[in-house]
């Protein structure tokens, strides 16, 4: 029976660092072909990619790059194991040159890095050529400034670069099973349009891209959905046959556990429709899907059924909008209550004394705030037992920097001018990132593979 296995080493930009070491090695102990990726990428990541890049040429890529890929980098290229991330975000051939660096500094000038680039169709987007998506053509961006525009691509050129000899592939904004999918079908040599096996891969993918959420994160609910070694989660493996086979397991002598739970809960994890989940690569169709446990930590996945991928690529695009404003401070010992209901109250008060145009919001943590609404009503009608310690938040959005700062150091005067007891006061402002999602025929968006060695790179 031919089988691969995909690891996983990072499900989001700033997972743990030290996560990838125990999947390559479990890889490697398996002796059986395999390949690695990390997803790094939010919609926003990207964004805030743009940002730094703007700031320095040379950043704009994974800021734990460098980290991720120091312990495992030498061992994956002994052991014929490439490395595939959209660590790229906004500045890919940076992080081809990150990646080169370090191969030369561990005696590696021959490692190949494929560089895959074209994602980035700003250009379109500025220009009005590309169709909102219809669940966000109510958004009215119009006065907010672009900041990038990216397309989802898919496993296609990621195949090609494998194909191409490469070691480790760098791309920018592909979509999250992609990762999964190329290694596998340049493995099994699948077809672009084997509809069955691409959900196959989509579903690895899926299952895979959000690192520990399948093998115990996220799930994990003390008393109630307990996991071993919380510390230690290990990240999670798919083992893929050329039958259509498929099971889920994890790195070995790690926490965190894989069972039926916690695979259905990954299964769904944002799934708007079971039928019709749309891949660049494929659609993938989980209706008829079971699971079924076939060991300790070991979940085999069947029925899973694919459709022709769509002629479109999302796109999501970036705005610089608005500003938030953020401020706490803490009040504490008898009578906490009282004296943190009294300083939101100000806080609201000289927001309108001082004409600042903000909508704000205050939140009093220990008593109410994940399930409150903007004018607090569950903090003020709160009757229950006295907390002993309050900490009081302001949040503020404004359309200029200077009126949310303002706002949110309207928390540090409380410091002298606040209740009894009053401390630990800190503030800040932060740049808010809006998105809205386009639609592009894939043929517009010019997709571009080279592979270079690493001597090569930095010559």
């Amino acid at each position: 029976m031919d089988r691969f296995l995909v690891g996983n080493g990072a499900g989001f930009s700033g997972d743990r660092v030290d996560a990838p070491l125990p999947v390559l090695r479990t890889l490697i102990a398996s002796g059986l072909p395999s390949a690695m990726f990390f997803e790094t990428l939010g919609e926003r990541t990207v964004a805030l990619a743009h940002l730094e890049k703007r700031r320095d040429p040379e950043a704009g890529y994974e800021p734990m790059l460098e980290r991720l890929l120091d312990p495992i980098l030498a061992p994956a290229k002994q052991h014929g194991i490439p490395l595939l991330g959209n660590w790229g975000a906004a500045n890919p051939p940076a992080a081809a040159r990150a990646v080169a660096k370090l191969a030369l500094a561990q005696g590696m000038p021959d490692l190949r890095i494929a560089l895959v680039e074209g994602d980035d169709v700003t250009g379109l987007v500025a220009g009005g050529q590309l169709p909102v998506h219809e669940a966000d053509a109510g958004l009215d961006m119009g006065a907010w400034h672009l900041i990038a525009a990216n397309a989802y691509i898919g496993a296609e050129p990621l195949v090609e670069a494998l194909a191409q000899g490469a070691d480790v592939v760098v791309a920018g904004r592909t979509s999250d099973p992609a990762l999964a999918i190329a290694p596998l079908a340049y493995h099994f040599g699948w077809r672009a349009d084997d509809w069955e096996k691409l959900a196959l891969g989509a579903a690895a993918g899926h299952l895979l891209e959000c690192g520990s959420q399948v093998t115990g994160g996220v799930f994990w609910d003390p008393g109630f959905k307990d996991i071993p070694d919380p510390a230690n989660i290990g990240f999670p493996i798919a083992e893929v046959t050329a039958e259509g086979g498929l099971v889920i397991t994890k790195a070995a002598e790690t926490g965190g556990l894989v069972d039926l739970r916690t695979v259905k809960e990954q299964l769904l994890y944002e799934l708007h429709d079971p039928a019709h989940y749309i891949t660049p690569d494929v659609v993938l169709d989980i209706t008829g899907c079971t699971a079924e446990q076939v060991g300790k930590d070991r979940v085999a996945v069947h029925g899973l059924r694919g459709h022709p991928r769509p002629d479109t690529l999302k796109v999501t695009a970036s705005f610089e909008g608005s500003w938030l404003g953020e401020g706490e401070v803490s009040v504490a010992g008898p009578n906490a209550l009282a004296r943190a209901r009294a300083t939101a109250d100000v806080l609201l008060q000289r927001m309108k004394l001082r004409g600042l145009q903000v909508r704000a919001r205050v939140d009093l943590i220990g008593v109410a705030s994940v399930h409150d609404s903007d004018d607090g009503a569950l903090w003020r009608g709160y009757d229950g037992p006295e907390p002993p310690e309050i900490r009081i938040r302001l949040a503020v959005e404004a359309r200029t920097r200077d009126d949310a700062d303002q706002a949110s150091r309207e928390v540090l005067a409380l410091l002298c001018c606040g209740t009894a007891g009053t401390g630990g006061a800190r503030w800040r402002v932060t740049p808010r990132i809006l998105t809205q999602s386009h639609l592009v025929l894939r043929e517009r968006v010019p997709v571009k593979v080279s592979v270079r060695t690493a001597r090569e790179i930095l010559a």
